[in-house]
């Protein structure tokens, strides 16, 4: 297709609203799964995550609009080899009682149901907001318990060094802390598993909202849960003191608070990571802007 064709025949007001309009019908069809999706995100903080991921699709379709003018509604057959798939996959999933690909299935089929209108242009131009969209799927339980232990005894094991090393007696079984005769135990809550998908989340947004390089995307990506382990065991310390020479109300709020400021300290040590290379006079960007 060359350019005056694709002036003629790229998406227009009409193929947007079609496409929402085909979305809503894919939710509709599936209510019963987002609905399912929902709630658990709603009643698991483990799973908050999840409400973050349309803001972070939607902010990577926006740094991309410039994309917009060369899209046009061709090879929109991939559209019902989306829903196709997706159906099979969710009708396995409820038929089988796997829970992942119940859900899975419906975020393809929705998926489908957009490109029957846009095309492939949707999917190949605006890939990383499509890819986000995993995201919605909850963690099968079973992955996220053999992610969520070996979490806990890393915390509670660097937590006991760094209190020792600060001049704090502290004891620890398995991932029990005791301090001060108070035993404090490294659990899911404080494990920092909620904080790592967040982060990702975070991580994956800065990384495909900017022209970086792809080695540069793939060591925030990997350094996003590491950054997030060391950022959960800096709020872990002083709440294992508050435990141990306050009250147990204290403790709570400050431990249930103070994630919400770990998640921008997090994020500023990975841009510290972008900052780092450039000092290294290492390309971080596809190109360099003048005033670099």
């Amino acid at each position: 297709m060359n350019s005056n064709s694709l002036a003629m025949h790229r998406w227009n007001y009409w193929h947007a609203l079609a496409a929402l309009a085909m979305a809503a019908v894919g939710v509709a069809v599936n209510y019963d799964v987002f609905a399912d999706i929902y709630h658990i995100a709603s009643i698991d903080e483990e799973y908050s995550h999840i409400f973050l991921v349309p803001i972070v699709a939607i902010y990577l379709i926006w740094v991309r609009r410039v994309r917009l003018r060369f899209c046009a509604p061709r090879g929109r057959i991939i559209g019902p080899i989306f829903v196709a798939s997706g159906w099979m996959m969710s009708s396995y999933g409820f038929h089988h009682a796997v829970q992942s690909f119940w859900h899975c299935g419906a975020v393809l089929m929705v998926l489908g149901c957009i490109l029957s209108v846009l095309g492939k242009d949707a999917l190949f131009r605006f890939f990383p907001a499509v890819a986000v969209l995993i995201f919605l799927v909850p963690v099968p339980g079973m992955i996220r318990q053999q992610i969520a232990l070996p979490l806990e005894s890393w915390t509670a094991q660097i937590s006991q060094v760094l209190l020792e090393t600060l001049g704090i007696d502290v004891e620890r079984s398995g991932n029990l802390l005791s301090i001060n005769g108070i035993p404090v135990s490294i659990a899911e809550a404080c494990n920092g598993l909620r904080m790592v998908f967040a982060l990702i989340l975070v991580s994956y947004a800065f990384g495909f909202g900017l022209p970086l390089r792809n080695f540069v995307r793939f060591l925030i990506l990997l350094a996003s849960p590491l950054a997030a382990i060391g950022c959960n065991v800096l709020r872990i310390l002083p709440t294992v003191w508050l435990y141990g020479y306050h009250s147990n109300s204290i403790a709570t709020k400050f431990h249930d608070y103070s994630g919400w400021v770990m998640l921008p300290l997090a994020f500023a040590l990975l841009y510290g990571i972008i900052q780092t290379l450039r000092w290294a006079l290492i390309p971080v960007t596809r190109f360099t802007l003048a005033s670099q």
